[in-house]
C-alpha cells in the first residue's frame, strides 16, 4: 500500500472510513424498497453464491447493455473453453433483473457488486479469486481495482468509450485513473477518441487497441413467445412501426408522421415505448383519446391507431413484431440509444441526427443500409413506407465486428 500514489493511498483510507456510511446508505434504500436483504448482504461480500471449481473470469459493468454485451462476450469464451467458468457483476438492479430475464451463458453466474471499501472488495476477491478480469466501459473503481491487483489478477478494459464531454467530467480524479489505468493489461477502446482520452488519463498507449464496440456480440433480445403469437393472430396484416426508447419531443414527431401514413393505411398501428415507462401519463395525453396503455393491463383493440408499450423489459417483443423502428434518443439531446438491439431481430433502423453515443455504430450501419437518418416527420414517414413497401428479412442483420475475434484471442492469451 506505502508504494501506491498518494491519490490512491488518501481514496482508500476515505474508503475505508466511510464503510458505516454505506451501510447506512444501503439500509436507507432497503426502506425505499431499492434493495433487498439478499443484495445488501451480496454488496458488503457477506454473502456470496458458492464459487465453482476452476479457472473463473469475471466480468464488471455497470447498465444493461453493458450487462448484455458481456454476457454475449462469455458466451462465446466458453464456446471455445468448456472448462471456464463467468461471473457477471452489476451495480444497479435493472441490470442484474435484465440478465436474469434474458437468461445467463452456461456456467455463469450474477451477484451485485461490492460497495468499493477495501474490507468489501478484498472480502470479494478471497471468496471469487478470479482468473482473469474485466472492466466494462468506465465504470471504474478504485478499492475494487486495488483487490484484485493485491491478488494478482489480470485486468482488461473492454468497450472503453470516452467523449469529450465525459473526459473533462474524469479530468478532475486524474490522479486516481493515472494510478488505475497503467494496471490493465489491455484496453480496448471503441474508437480513437476513447483511445486518445485513455492515453491522456493515464493508459499506456501500447496496450490499447481500437476494436469498435462489443455490444455486437449481446444475446438478442428476450421475449415472451406466447405473447408474441397473441399478438401476431390479432395484429393480422396491420401495417406496424415502432418508436423505441423515445424521450420527450421525439412521441410528437412520431405522431404527426403516423397521421401522414394513416392518409395512406387507415389500419396502420405505431407502438411507442417509451425510454422511462413512468412517463406512460404524460405519453398518453399526447395520444389519441382512448390509447391502450400496456401499464394499464389494457390490450390491443383492432381498431386502435396508437399503442402505448409504457413498460420495462419488452422491447424483445416490440421489435420482433415491427419491422422498422425509430431508435430514440436520436432526436433528443441525449446521444441515441442502441441501434444493434433491433438489427439483431430482423428490424430496420431509423434514427435522428444526435446519435454520438454510438456515432460509429450508427456511420457504418448508414453506410451498409441496415438503418437510416431522418430528421422530421415528413422524412420519417417516407422510411417508414419504404420499408413496409419493401421489408428485410427478419434475421440476424447484425454486421461482424472486425475486432471481436482479436478480443477474443487476446482474452484467451491472458487466461
Amino acid at each position: 500500500m506505502s508504494q501506491r500514489p498518494l491519490a490512491l493511498r488518501a481514496y482508500l483510507s476515505l474508503a475505508s472510513a466511510l464503510a458505516p456510511v454505506w451501510r447506512w446508505g444501503l439500509q436507507h434504500r432497503l426502506t425505499r424498497g431499492k434493495e433487498t436483504v439478499a443484495s445488501i448482504q451480496q454488496k458488503l461480500s457477506l454473502q456470496m453464491p458458492p464459487r465453482p471449481v476452476g479457472p473463473l473470469v469475471w466480468g464488471h459493468a455497470v447498465g444493461v447493455g453493458e450487462s448484455m454485451a458481456l454476457a454475449g462476450l462469455f458466451h462465446r469464451l466458453g464456446e471455445s473453453r468448456p472448462d471456464l467458468h463467468f461471473l457477471i457483476t452489476t451495480t444497479a438492479r435493472t441490470s442484474g433483473d435484465a440478465l436474469q430475464r434474458q437468461g445467463l451463458p452456461l456456467r455463469c453466474q450474477h451477484q451485485f457488486a461490492p460497495v468499493d471499501t477495501p474490507e468489501a472488495t478484498a472480502r470479494f476477491m478471497g471468496h471469487w479469486q478470479p482468473t482473469l478480469a474485466l472492466w466494462c466501459e468506465m465504470d471504474l473503481w478504485p478499492a475494487l481495482i486495488t483487490a484484485a491487483d493485491n491478488q494478482g489478477v489480470p485486468r482488461v478494459l473492454v468497450n472503453a468509450r470516452l467523449s469529450e464531454q465525459s473526459l473533462r467530467k474524469r479530468r478532475w480524479g486524474r490522479w486516481i485513473y493515472q494510478a488505475l489505468l497503467p494496471g490493465f493489461a489491455d484496453v480496448f477502446a471503441q474508437n480513437a477518441e476513447s483511445a486518445r482520452g485513455l492515453t491522456s488519463l493515464g493508459a499506456r498507449a501500447e496496450r490499447i487497441t481500437v476494436s469498435g464496440t462489443i455490444k455486437t456480440l449481446s444475446p438478442p433480445l428476450s421475449h415472451d413467445a406466447g405473447e408474441f403469437a397473441r399478438w401476431r393472430g390479432s395484429l393480422g396484416t396491420r401495417p406496424i412501426w415502432l418508436l423505441a426508447s423515445s424521450h420527450p419531443g421525439e412521441e410528437t414527431l412520431a405522431l404527426q408522421a403516423h397521421e401522414a401514413l394513416r392518409q395512406h393505411k387507415p389500419d396502420a398501428l405505431l407502438i411507442i415505448a417509451p425510454r422511462v415507462p413512468t412517463r406512460g401519463a404524460e405519453v398518453a395525453a399526447l395520444c389519441p383519446p382512448g390509447t391502450p396503455q400496456r401499464s394499464q393491463g389494457q390490450s390491443l383493440p383492432t381498431t386502435a391507431p396508437v399503442y402505448l408499450a409504457d413498460t420495462i423489459g419488452e422491447l424483445g417483443l416490440w421489435y420482433r413484431l415491427a419491422p422498422v423502428a425509430l431508435v430514440g434518443g436520436s432526436l433528443a439531446q441525449v446521444g441515441g440509444h442502441n441501434p444493434l438491439e433491433p438489427l439483431a431481430l430482423g428490424c430496420t433502423v431509423l434514427h435522428g441526427p444526435k446519435v454520438w453515443n454510438f456515432s460509429e455504430s450508427y456511420a457504418r450501419l448508414d453506410a451498409q443500409g441496415l438503418s437510416r437518418p431522418i430528421n422530421d416527420p415528413s422524412e420519417l414517414a417516407s422510411a417508414v413506407q419504404a420499408v413496409w413497401s419493401s421489408p428485410g428479412p427478419r434475421e440476424d442483420r447484425r454486421p461482424p465486428e472486425p475486432q471481436a475475434d482479436r478480443l477474443l484471442q487476446r482474452l484467451q492469451a491472458h487466461l
